[in-house]
């Protein structure tokens, strides 16, 4: 049976919309390279908000259609504010993942080699072809990573542009937005195999993230589209008795990342979706940071991790979370270490046989605040119901604070025909 989603009258864009000097003007004519996120809007509009490159000259407006254009506009101009236009879907991998090989690599030799009846689970792998497959990796490293400096907004053009198989490294600035972009998560050429790993029954691991927030300070990731696109879980072959897991996550924001505003996003068919803050050692940078809003997101396919949080006093609202029929399905929302997720007025939808008790799950011991929740349709005490039917994980409610950057809060029944309609690249109104 498929999830229960339920209709609501739905808002439609309208024909006018704001244009960034607040007159109005034909949606058509819009430069979204302008546009800035609107005081109120979540986190990120805190203190300084959030402008992005809208302040870029006309030397520092580019158009790209390739990766290697893409990376060389990065580059250019430092810190200067830019815009880059993103026209079509430009490949970071198009050669294929044979063009990473070190000379001498050989996946077959590597299974050989590694094989759990010759190498057992005692000791992580190590020899030639352990060594090769890292000189491979990092190859695809250096290849499809691109560097996003501060003061830029990076725009698709239209309803078809985007990004396959690189990772937006947003490390250590201020001030990025990325909007309009459909963004298929980076494969892993090279995975590599861990006997130890899974209570010493071995795993594949896997690296690169669609988009990284690492260290840096206001950033909106609005009316994206991000997946697994072309190379779903689904389709990835088991070696060792386990799936060749060649994907990490989608959104990542971690180390100190601060003031971020995810909204309108569309978020499809994968597995570890988005972490926020990625150690339980990490207190030393992610204390009092990590400030986090979702809202208007759709999230359906997703297997966990949406999100999974430590430190960060994230705010979630209005998103509607689908969790399809058949799929795996492991948990919605994280609570991890020192963690304050406050997550009102979103709206689940869930398939016969799952539990809305498993949309929480209990990492750490953290307090949340879950009301005003509603599933299926049906107001649900998120809390109450997780701890009556998984006592061993109870969770204490009241997260400690409470959101004041919020622009329109909407009714959670209304959530998923306004987002269905709204959320994703190709969709800004």
């Amino acid at each position: 049976m498929a999830p229960r989603i339920w209709h609501a009258h739905v808002i439609t864009c309208t024909a006018l919309v704001l244009a960034v000097t607040g007159t109005p003007a034909h949606a058509q004519d819009r430069d979204l390279g302008r546009e800035t996120l609107a005081a109120g809007d979540g986190w990120a509009s805190e203190g300084t908000g959030t402008t992005g490159g809208s302040a870029a000259d006309a030397a520092h407006v580019y158009t790209v259609t390739t990766w290697d254009e893409f990376r060389a506009a990065l580059k250019d101009g430092g810190d200067a504010p830019k815009i880059i236009k993103v026209k079509g879907m430009i490949d970071a991998v198009s050669e294929g993942c044979d063009a990473f090989e070190a000379e001498g690599y050989d996946f077959q030799q590597y299974l050989a080699d590694y094989d759990p009846a010759v190498w057992g689970h005692d000791t992580p792998v190590s020899g030639e072809q352990e060594d090769l497959r890292a000189a491979s990796a990092a190859g695809q490293d250096k290849a499809i990573k691109a560097n996003v400096p501060a003061n830029t907004t990076i725009v698709g053009v239209g309803k078809d542009a985007g990004i396959l198989g690189g990772s937006l490294q947003i490390k250590g600035v201020d001030n990025v937005i990325l909007r309009n972009l459909t963004i298929e998560a980076p494969v892993d050429c090279f995975p590599q195999w861990d006997p130890t790993d899974d209570n010493r029954t071995g795993a594949w691991n896997s690296e690169y993230d669609g988009v990284v927030v690492y260290g840096s300070t206001h950033v909106w990731i609005d009316h994206n589209t991000l997946s697994d696109g072309r190379y779903p879980d689904s389709s990835l072959p088991s070696y060792f008795g386990k799936v060749y897991q060649q994907h990490d996550g989608l959104v990542d924001i971690v180390r100190g990342a601060n003031h971020v505003t995810v909204s309108w996003n569309s978020f499809k068919d994968h597995d570890k979706t988005m972490l926020i803050g990625n150690s339980d050692g990490a207190g030393s940078t992610d204390s009092g940071k990590l400030k986090v809003t979702l809202h208007h997101n759709r999230f359906e396919g997703i297997v966990e991790r949406a999100p999974r949080v430590r430190f960060g006093q994230v705010d979630t609202y209005n998103n509607h979370y689908v969790v399809t029929a058949g799929q795996k399905f492991g948990y919605t929302f994280g609570i991890g270490a020192s963690s304050q997720l406050y997550a009102t007025d979103n709206a689940i939808s869930l398939p016969a046989g799952v539990s809305a008790a498993k949309t929480l799950k209990k990492w750490s011991e953290a307090p949340l605040t879950a009301e005003n929740n509603y599933v299926n349709g049906k107001l649900t005490d998120l809390i109450a119901v997780h701890n009556a039917e998984i006592p061993e994980e109870t969770l204490q409610s009241g997260a400690g604070w409470t959101p004041t950057l919020r622009t329109k809060v909407d009714s959670p029944r209304a959530v998923p025909g306004i987002v269905g309609q709204r959320a994703g690249a190709g969709k800004v109104c």
